[in-house]
């Protein structure tokens, strides 16, 4: 595989190992984790009950619909999945009334991102410039608060890694998460809208971003472990990896805008795929 299909996959294995993360974190920091249990006698043999029927799946759409409006950071995309794209809406409250989800909004706003993502992410590939560049500047607003709370938060989050700590963060920030959505939603319809096709980055792009990064103060083992997955040997310590984060996400909004806007669509098309 040469260096510049690396660079290629890295980058949209970066955008969506950012999305996946921020929109899922807080599901994982929500649900409970399991308890073990001290073991049973077995229960004297009795007549199996009959399952009650399941209610119609307008009440349960009902019921889910009243649950996402008591969260305003959920509800803000629901609402806004449903002005835009009102038949994804219907898609994603169906399958959540006929679902076995968890009770939770929180999933049942990672469930229709993900669900979106599947079926129309690639046309956020297609968006204008404010709309595709608006992706990024979320996740870089994500990226900024866990740098403020800690370095090593934030480079867990670099590298899709996940801890308590991390998911009490999330918990914490829904409305960063509740942004990140609805920047890939808005994306979305503005690319079915314009259908701007864009070649994919070159060499050439890659080299003007190498030099940006270089021209900011990042070193090789920083630009390597970024745009070629290099661990750096010694371990970079985190705070320079999570500034050297930021700072990556941070030239790229200057970069000039058609090789911008390249990255920019190829990472969203390969997430979507992914």
């Amino acid at each position: 595989m040469s260096r510049k299909t690396l660079r290629i996959l890295l980058l949209g294995l970066a955008a969506a190992v950012s999305i996946a993360i921020a929109v899922g974190l807080i599901v994982l920091a929500l649900t409970p984790a399991p308890q073990e249990a001290p073991p049973a006698p077995p229960p004297p043999p009795v007549e199996k009950p009959v399952a009650p029927p399941a209610p119609p799946v307008s009440d349960a759409r009902r019921a889910i619909e009243e649950k996402i409006a008591a969260v305003p950071e959920v509800a803000r995309f629901f609402d806004r999945l449903k002005l835009a794209l009102p038949g994804e809406y219907e898609k994603a409250v169906d399958a959540l009334a006929r679902g076995e989800t968890t009770d939770n909004p929180d999933l049942w706003l990672s469930e229709a991102v993900k669900s979106l993502r599947q079926s129309r992410g690639t046309m956020g590939a297609k968006a204008d410039a404010p709309a595709l560049s608006n992706v990024f500047s979320r996740q870089f607003a994500v990226l900024d608060a866990l740098s403020a709370r800690d370095p090593k938060l934030c480079v867990d989050f670099l590298y899709g890694g996940a801890s308590e700590a991390i998911f009490s963060f999330a918990a914490e920030n829904r409305a960063l998460v509740s942004d990140l959505a609805i920047a890939g939603l808005d994306a979305i319809v503005d690319g079915e809208q314009k259908k701007i096709a864009r070649g994919a980055p070159n060499e050439a792009d890659f080299q003007i971003l190498e030099k940006a990064l270089t021209d900011r103060g990042l070193g090789k083992p920083e630009i390597e472990a970024l745009l070629d997955g290099k661990t750096p040997d010694p371990p970079l310590p985190d705070a320079q990896m999570c500034a050297a984060g930021k700072t990556y996400l941070q030239t790229l909004a200057t970069l000039p805008e058609e090789t911008r806007l390249r990255i920019y669509a190829l990472a969203v098309e390969l997430m979507a795929r992914s």
